[in-house]
């Protein structure tokens, strides 16, 4: 049904708000009436709260009580393709539609007055005194034609103090005016000459040049090896969906990458794109929001949460390291980006590349039901090659208890700094050691709101719960037994790590990268890119490291336990482990010097240490193709994650079990309840925590007879029941 554009003073319109509310609300239009899409402050209750006029009003009662808007926001009306994403993204996760609207409405300010900042002009006349630091003022006004700078800017290109600015300002030399803060973003331009390509490089990135000139929705996966050179095919389709004068939006995995590809994109550009990201200040965060829907940001470069701006003709999706699970959303509204940057691209006719060296196997699937299109980059870009792949079996190793480094490892490590080179170690546990236990009683240290080990963090000096993030000091005594001085650590972690590589190797430099040793993610950028300016001889890292840094003077990757994903019940487990062993390898021997990973593992004739080892990553997404589809399991069938929580375990388990007896809507769709079982880490901050999960067929309608299913049971006030559709993690 097409609705009306416009509403006229006093209409009667519907109004989505951010609270928590079953449904859209009506007002009447307000003075000068509003557009249908317009950003509106209006009353609920004794407040007043940011909502977006939906369309007519429904009526059907005493018409007198209606309140009016308050007052038009100044910002752009939303779209009728936006409005059509929240709802469908809302009815594909079950999400209630206020809480999908918060997504697309979180920037600051939004409801405020135009934010202005003070700029500097040239004035008039001269100074009474002219001395060096002034006419170098004057020099920088004069030789910019008259254009604005702030003081910062004004000070910092004349080289002087701001006192000589303001002193030219009472004097009428120099003049200070009000600027609206919310400036559109320097032009990018995409006529500059890109890095030559390759063979396969300028084979894909003209195919993807084409799907962006085309104006039509289109989706490919982009495949290639680590250190092919993705990113500049790419920025190959940025360039001409920038030459379209569309927007292109550009998804990121992880924070700590941004930094150089935003170096990457101004030396294509000439300029540096828009950011989107919990790094960037509130003041930027309004002013991409509202360029992006004025059309004052070409590119923006962002995390998941970017896909939810109000792009005023967004023509183009990446979606780089489309395999990382950094893209699932999994508190509050749960969504995965990469699914929903494919539904918001075929809402608004534009492209959609999913980057990977190595893909998910959803990503694959769609391939191979001709959904997706691929494109292949199969070599690594100029002289780099491919790193040599070799198995440590730690089972012929002669390494004491108290250590994690092999000896053929430590060799290696040696070998490449006495070259002059750096070495990686890789260990996917944060932290000094994942358990704390009591030599006396045996007594292994939890978290007091959550059924989860606590963490030591030597660093730190504290224990730290990685569920919740409650943190205590590390205690002298067993809280058990109260044996002192009887705790010890058990297992390793990237600190303890860290204290072994200082034992064996005293006079490296060394640098541990996991993201929480860093106060913010400047910082963390900085130590990114000192390490690839060579500021360190070994690097010890998370799976922070795997994702898409590029460090030129790395030619050797340790994995400490390359066994560590293959344990557990997490139907991608074999997938997530093949991933990352494939990515944190592919950080070696990304220049001149060929790499060495070498993956410490105790079952090295395991399936998958044998694919990550051979190569052969098409023998092993076609076997775990074949059992996912045997087990009826995504992307081969659907999935629905359900936990109930609350303070008191038995009602929670008793709500599960009504739950799982009154299945019919589900039997109804052909679909089957599992559970009810408490969840993994059966208590989270203090709440008790039971799943139930729901198996169905690929074509069932899940997301209808789940709605008709939860609806049959009445929520007590201190339960809460969620939702996953698509589940990527079972905890």
């Amino acid at each position: 049904m097409d609705l009306p554009e416009f509403y006229d003073e006093g209409a009667l319109v519907a109004v989505l708000t951010t609270q928590p509310l079953d449904r859209a609300l009506d007002y009447r239009a307000p003075e000068g009436g509003c557009h249908l899409g317009a950003f509106v402050e209006v009353p609920l209750g004794p407040r007043k709260v940011l909502g977006v006029v939906w369309g007519p009003g429904e009526g059907g009662y005493d018409l007198a009580k209606v309140r009016p808007v308050n007052r038009v926001l100044d910002a752009a009306p939303m779209r009728a393709e936006m409005r059509a994403f929240l709802t469908r993204a809302a009815e594909y996760t079950l999400t209630p539609m206020p809480a999908m609207l918060r997504l697309a409405t979180r920037a600051p300010g939004l409801g405020g007055a135009v934010s202005m900042r003070k700029v500097f002009r040239l004035g008039q006349g001269r100074p009474d005194r002219e001395t060096e630091a002034r006419g170098r003022v004057l020099a920088v006004l004069e030789e910019y034609g008259g254009l604005a700078f702030t003081l910062s800017e004004l000070s910092g290109m004349a080289g002087v103090s701001t006192s000589v600015i303001k002193g030219l300002v009472k004097q009428g030399v120099v003049s200070e005016e009000d600027t609206p803060r919310d400036m559109p973003y320097p032009r990018l331009d995409p006529a500059m000459a890109g890095h030559a390509l390759t063979g396969d490089q300028a084979a894909a990135a003209a195919a993807l040049r084409a799907g962006a000139a085309s104006g039509c929705y289109g989706a490919t996966l982009l495949k290639g090896v680590t250190g092919s050179g993705k990113t500049e095919v790419y920025l190959e389709a940025v360039a001409e969906c920038l030459a379209q004068g569309r927007q292109a939006l550009v998804l990121l995995p992880e924070i700590a990458l941004t930094a150089g590809f935003l170096t990457r994109v101004e030396a294509r550009f000439g300029a540096k794109p828009a950011e989107w990201h919990s790094g960037v200040t509130m003041t930027e965060r309004r002013r991409c929001w509202k360029m992006a829907g004025q059309g004052g940001a070409q590119l923006i470069v962002g995390a998941r949460s970017a896909l939810f701006l109000p792009f005023r003709d967004l023509g183009l999706i990446v979606v780089d390291e489309e395999h990382d699970t950094s893209y699932k959303q999994e508190d509050g509204a749960l969504y995965n980006a990469r699914d929903m940057a494919v539904l918001r691209a075929s809402l608004c006719s534009a492209q959609v590349v999913l980057a990977s060296a190595t893909p998910s196997l959803e990503s694959w699937a769609n391939v191979e039901a001709g959904k997706y299109r691929r494109l292949d980059l199969t070599s690594r870009f100029g002289a780099a090659v491919l790193p040599e792949m070799r198995a440590i079996d730690m089972r012929e190793e002669d390494l004491p208890g108290s250590r994690w480094i092999s000896p053929t490892l430590q060799r290696e490590v040696t070998a490449r700094m006495a070259a002059g080179e750096q070495a990686l170690l890789f260990l996917n546990r944060r932290g000094y050691a994942p358990v704390t236990i009591c030599r006396a009683c045996g007594h292994q240290i939890g978290c007091d709101h959550c059924d989860a080990r606590m963490v030591e963090h030597r660093f730190q000096k504290r224990l730290v719960c990685h569920q919740c993030g409650e943190t205590k000091p590390i205690p002298r005594a067993c809280p058990s037994c109260g044996a002192e001085d009887r705790l010890a650590p058990v297992g390793p972690g990237v600190e303890r790590l860290a204290e072994e590589v200082a034992a064996l190797f005293p006079q490296a430099r060394v640098a541990v990268l996991s993201s929480d040793l860093y106060a913010s993610a400047r910082a963390l950028k900085e130590q990114i890119e000192a390490i690839a300016a060579g500021a360190a001889d070994i690097i010890i890292g998370t799976q922070l490291v795997a994702k898409g840094h590029n460090f030129p003077l790395l030619t050797l990757v340790g994995v400490i336990d390359a066994d560590l994903g293959l344990q557990g019940s997490d139907l991608r487990a074999a997938e997530r482990t093949f991933q990352l062993m494939r990515q944190v390898s592919g950080r070696a021997g990304r220049a001149e010097k060929p790499g060495l990973a070498l993956l410490q593992s105790f079952q090295p004739e395991h399936p998958v240490i044998r694919a990550i080892l051979s190569g052969d990553e098409e023998g092993f997404w076609q076997a775990e193709a074949a059992e996912r589809r045997a087990a009826g399991v995504p992307p081969y069938g659907r999935m629905a994650g359900i936990v109930l929580s609350g303070p008191d375990a038995q009602e929670a388990f008793d709500l599960g079990a009504a739950l799982a007896r009154q299945d019919a809507p589900l039997r109804r769709i052909g679909a089957q309840v599992f559970g009810p079982a408490p969840a993994p880490i059966a208590r989270i901050r203090g709440r008790h925590r039971v799943r139930l999960l729901v198996k169905a067929d690929k074509s069932a309608p899940l997301q209808a007879a789940l709605k008709l299913w939860v609806a049959q049971v009445k929520l007590p006030a201190n339960l809460r029941l969620q939702i996953d559709i698509d589940p990527q993690s079972f905890y």
